[in-house]
C-alpha cells in the first residue's frame, strides 16, 4: 500500500478513470480516518457530494480528499511537534512518552453517526481529546448527555449530540457484531444512504 500523499495524487489525477480516482480517496481514508474507516467514509461521501456512481461527478472525489488532506494536516503539525519533544526525551532515558502521542481518531461505532461539521474544525477537538474512557464529549462540549447504541450484541455509550464512543473502542467486538450491521454498512458503502 502506497502513502497518503500518493494516492492522494491519484486522486487528483485526472487521466485515471473516476472509479481508479474514487479508490485512492479509500485508501487515504484507510491510512488517515478521524472517526475510524467507516464513519469517515460516510462523512466525506456526503460533506463532498460524492454520488453512487463516480462517474457523475468525478470532481467529488478531489473535494473528499482535501478535506480529509486538511484535517490530516492539523494532526501532522501537531505531531511534529511531539517528535521533537519526545525525541528529546529520548535522549533523556525517558522510556514512556509523556504527554503520550497526539491522539488521531475517536471511535464512532454508528458509521452514519458522527460530526456534520468539517473536519478541519473537528480534528483540533480529537487531538485534545483524553486518553481512555471520556467523562464528556470532546467533540460536541456542549454536554448534550449520552444514548445507548445497540449493534445487535453490545451496548455503547455515545454522545447523544455526535455519536462518539464515550467509552472507547472494544478490543474484541463480539461474535456476529459485523454480521448485524453488514447490510445497512453495504448500502453506506455503495453510498446508497
Amino acid at each position: 500500500m502506497g502513502s497518503f500523499t500518493t494516492h492522494r495524487l491519484r486522486a487528483y489525477d485526472r487521466t485515471r478513470s473516476p472509479v481508479q480516482r474514487f479508490v485512492a480517496l479509500r485508501t487515504c481514508i484507510a491510512e488517515f480516518a478521524p472517526y475510524g474507516f467507516k464513519a469517515t467514509y460516510h462523512h466525506l461521501c456526503r460533506s463532498a457530494g460524492i454520488p453512487a456512481e463516480p462517474e457523475m461527478d468525478s470532481e467529488a472525489v478531489v473535494r473528499a480528499v482535501e478535506e480529509l488532506h486538511a484535517a490530516r494536516e492539523i494532526w501532522l503539525a501537531e505531531f511534529r511537534v511531539w517528535q521533537v519533544h519526545r525525541h528529546a526525551q529520548k535522549a533523556a532515558g525517558v522510556r514512556v512518552p509523556d504527554p503520550p502521542e497526539p491522539r488521531r481518531r475517536l471511535w464512532y461505532p454508528d458509521p452514519e453517526s458522527h460530526p456534520a461539521e468539517p473536519l478541519t474544525v473537528v480534528m483540533p477537538r480529537i487531538l485534545r481529546a483524553p486518553a481512555g474512557d471520556l467523562a464528556e464529549c470532546p467533540v460536541c462540549a456542549t454536554g448534550r448527555g449520552t444514548k445507548f447504541w445497540h449493534d445487535g450484541f453490545t451496548e455503547h455509550l455515545l454522545c447523544a449530540g455526535c455519536g462518539v464512543s464515550l467509552a472507547g473502542r472494544p478490543t474484541v467486538p463480539p461474535p456476529g457484531v459485523e454480521t448485524a450491521r453488514a447490510e445497512r454498512w453495504r448500502l453506506v458503502w455503495r453510498r446508497r444512504v
